[in-house]
């Protein structure tokens, strides 16, 4: 019989899509020019640069100059960071502020600003994974040159109130960054309305390949330098342009944002069917908060159990999950997002994330939840810990 393949892991990275695939396949063959040459084969590639600069623009309710392609999120991440702590620092600026469960990203590059001289003040996170804006606004001063809060998180799905993070930051005259990774193509977003100066995003989350994301930075911003040498990407980032990327990532960033409210209303079925299916495995609790977080986003802490020997029975099953961020993947320390909303590290460590995209069916959720269950159970049998638990609180061991 052969093994089924559910792939619930879409927040690690997705496959990428046929119609991103069929644009990106001319400019890896046929017409393979570099963007830079002034014959027809490179000016052919620059016009596809450029009309992908238009389309995402378009997309984000900005202007074509104030997309800058890059590798993806991880690096647009460290360019608005750096950059806006710099321009601070030659004001006399030297604070940041940022939140407890940033994506690595975002906070491994505060905490080398802070070996550079930099102050950063992290604020916390409620119990449902939520930033309060006032805690931003007590926490700005006047050396405050940025703030950076995701839009989405990456582990718990859930959604920040970027709106009023930014109306904060406009009315105090600091710059706004977030990192919107998980959020594109799942949240309806346009910087403009919402007051955001810098958003970056990846395309390996949105069904575009590796190694293309953008960052959006608005005009009157100058970021210093990423890359020095050519003349690309308005002489900021040399370096001959990823052609068949930058299509592929705008093919897919307009087929995700198409229609994004059917989509909501179409995976959160799905996600709710799995919320509700898995809480009735007693001795289980949903991560972040239950209105305000992804669509795609399933995040569920199982007590008695070790994440990733969950990940791998479950693997066996042909069911591909995560226990958190897949950049932490190989850790053992439990997740510090999980740690943030306030987990014990014994729960902590015993976490479920699925995410889940159009491609996962109904039948799908049906086997996920009869699966889930009966590993959860045979895990349970081999633990001292759910043992101990099951003697302390008086628990029957059975699910």
């Amino acid at each position: 019989m052969e093994k089924r393949f559910i792939y619930c892991d879409n927040a690690a990275t997705t496959a990428v899509s046929r119609k991103a695939l069929d644009a990106a396949m001319p400019y890896f063959c046929n017409e393979f020019g570099n963007a830079s040459s002034i014959y027809m084969h490179g000016q052919n590639a620059a016009k596809a640069v450029l009309s992908a600069r238009e389309k995402i623009a378009g997309i984000l309710g900005c202007k074509a100059g104030e997309i800058y392609f890059t590798s993806g999120g991880s690096e647009s991440d460290n360019w608005a960071i750096k950059g806006a702590a710099l321009l601070g620092k030659a004001k006399g600026k030297n604070h940041i502020i940022t939140s407890v469960f940033e994506h690595h990203a975002v906070l491994h590059t505060c905490e080398f600003l802070e070996k550079q001289g930099f102050e950063v003040t992290y604020v916390p996170v409620d119990e449902n994974g939520l930033v309060n804006p006032k805690d931003i606004e007590a926490a700005i001063k006047d050396t405050t040159c940025l703030v950076t809060i995701m839009f989405a998180n990456n582990e718990i799905g859930t959604i920040q109130p970027i709106r009023e993070i930014a109306d904060i930051c406009k009315k105090r005259k600091v710059f706004f960054h977030t990192d919107a990774v998980q959020a594109i193509g799942n949240v309806e977003i346009n910087v403009k309305d919402m007051g955001i100066d810098m958003l970056s995003l990846s395309g390996h989350k949105i069904h575009a390949p590796k190694g293309v994301g953008a960052l959006y930075c608005r005009a009157g911003i100058s970021l210093p330098n990423l890359i020095h040498g050519g003349a690309q990407e308005k002489n900021k980032r040399a370096g001959t342009e990823n052609v068949p990327g930058i299509v592929a990532l705008s093919v897919a960033l307009e087929d995700a944002c198409a229609d994004i409210k059917a989509k909501q209303e179409r995976l959160s079925k799905k996600r709710d069917r799995l919320i509700d299916g898995i809480l009735k495995i007693q001795q289980t609790r949903l991560n972040g908060d239950r209105q305000k977080r992804l669509c795609s986003n399933v995040n569920i802490s199982i007590r008695g159990i070790e994440g990733e020997s969950l990940l791998l029975m479950l693997d066996m099953y042909g069911i591909l999950a995560s226990s958190g961020s897949a950049c932490t993947s190989g850790s053992l320390d439990p997740s510090h997002v999980l740690l943030a909303i306030g987990l014990p590290h014994e729960i902590a460590h015993g976490s479920l994330r699925l995410s889940i995209s159009d491609e996962t069916t109904d039948e799908d959720i049906d086997y996920i939840l009869e699966t889930v269950p009966k590993v959860v159970d045979r895990l349970r049998s081999m633990s001292p810990l759910w043992e101990r638990i099951c003697k302390d609180e008086g628990l029957t061991g059975t699910i």
